[in-house]
Formats: C-alpha cells, structure tokens, sequence
C-alpha cells in the first residue's frame, strides 16, 4: 500500500518507497501544479504514469546520475560536432537554442516513437512543466536545421542541480547533440550532476551510472542551495562537451 495525496497533502519521506513490487514508488495522487513539482523535485522525487493511471510520484534507489564531468562522446558524435559548430559559427544550416521552444520540444518527447507508442507525457504534464519553464524553472536545449526542430531535450533546474526529464530525436544523433550542448553549458555553470531517474542502456552509454539514493539526496540538498542559474539564452547556442 502507498499513500493517497490530495491537493495539500506533503510527500512522505522518500525511505518510504516501495522496495518491491514497484521498487521506488512513493505515492499517488496530488496534482501537476508548479508548486507540487518543485515540491517533489527539491525532495528527489519524480512523477510517472501510464495513460489511466493516477499519478505517480517516484524516488528510486539507485538513482541514475549523469556526472557532467563523465558523459561520453563517440569518435563519429565528436565529428558531428565539429561539423554543426563550424555552420553554427558561419550562420549555417544548423543551429543551437536554448528556452526558444520549450512546449515544442515536450510535445516532440511526447510523440510516438518508431520502437513503441508516445511517451508518458500527457496534457497535465506539459501544463505543469510549461508553468515550471514560466517561472525560470523548465529550460529546453533545441538542434535546429534550416529552420525546423529536428532535436531536443528538457528538465528541471533548481540553484546548481538539474534533472533530466526526456529527449527526442528526428535525424541521427539529435537528441546526444543537443545533450552536449547541455552538459557544456552545466558543467561552465558548476552543475556537477545530471538527474536521469532510472537507468537504461542508452544513458549508461552516454556515461550515467546507478549511485544510491542516499548519496544523491545528500548531493541534491547542497545544490539546490546554491544560487539558480542565469544567462539560459534563447538563441545561445554553445560550445559542445569534449
């Protein structure tokens, strides 16, 4: 059994997650209001579900982390890069924005995908995280070319900790191209880690790895602390990671 949350019920404290069955599940319930975000991502805590479901909010244990220090570019990524930063430079067909299409790119990460049907990403959660992104909270990394969205990713930033929500793709290596830029921009900024949430293959590859939660919540209670992070321009496109 979890708990049901209202509107003005508090989360409760994440060692109360479920270890079996569903390992991290914490509560259900509540609603998708800014507010209720914040509350749940300065606590380590994330919402998902199914269509039909209620909502369900998360703390798993391990945690995925990407330490921005550690994320891995391929040989071929790497020339890419290079290729998409000479036409960045020279007005080219490509470009790198951040916060110029935020709902866009949620809406793109909530799309059918070739290997299943659309992601979790429903009315409610592109409400919540539209409002977070007003409030300076949600940003959006975006992989233009010659005018179309072709790439992105979203998340969260609270004062020098970011946590990674979702990435899409629409040409080969979109989604990691707009990441590098991502991680660059963290890591100038003195953002240590990413949050990826659960772990898979693909994140692995790209340098996540499983820490405990303990030591992510003691990690995440520093960062949110610091001072929150300016200077997200919306066509500031930067230097990739190396």
């Amino acid at each position: 059994m979890i708990p049901w949350l209202d509107t003005h019920t508090p989360f409760p404290d994440v060692s109360e997650a479920l270890t079996t069955d569903a390992p991290g599940l914490l509560a259900a319930g509540a609603d998708l209001s800014p507010q209720r975000l914040l509350m749940a991502y300065k606590n380590g805590i994330f919402p998902w579900f199914s269509e039909g479901q209620p909502i369900l909010w998360w703390s798993t244990d391990p945690r995925m982390v990407l330490m921005t220090d550690q994320f891995r570019i391929s040989d071929s990524l790497k020339k890419t890069l290079r290729k998409i930063e000479r036409s960045r430079e020279e007005g080219g067909r490509w470009q790198v924005r951040f916060d110029s299409a935020f709902e866009e790119v949620m809406r793109a990460c909530a799309a059918p995908r070739r290997d299943g049907p659309g992601t979790w990403i429903s009315e409610d959660i592109i409400a919540g995280y539209t409002g977070l992104h007003r409030m300076g909270y949600a940003h959006s990394t975006e992989l233009w070319l010659d005018g179309e969205l072709v790439g992105g990713a979203y998340g969260v930033c609270i004062g020098r900790m970011f946590y990674g929500e979702s990435m899409f793709a629409r040409v080969t290596d979109a989604s990691k191209i707009a990441l590098s830029y991502l991680v660059r921009f963290l890591r100038d900024k003195g953002v240590t880690m990413i949050d990826c949430q659960q772990e898979t293959g693909h994140l692995a590859s790209l340098g996540a790895a499983p820490i405990p939660r303990a030591q992510f919540l003691a990690h995440l209670r520093n960062s949110i602390e610091l001072p929150h992070i300016t200077g997200w321009e919306p066509i500031a496109p930067l230097a990739p990671a190396s």
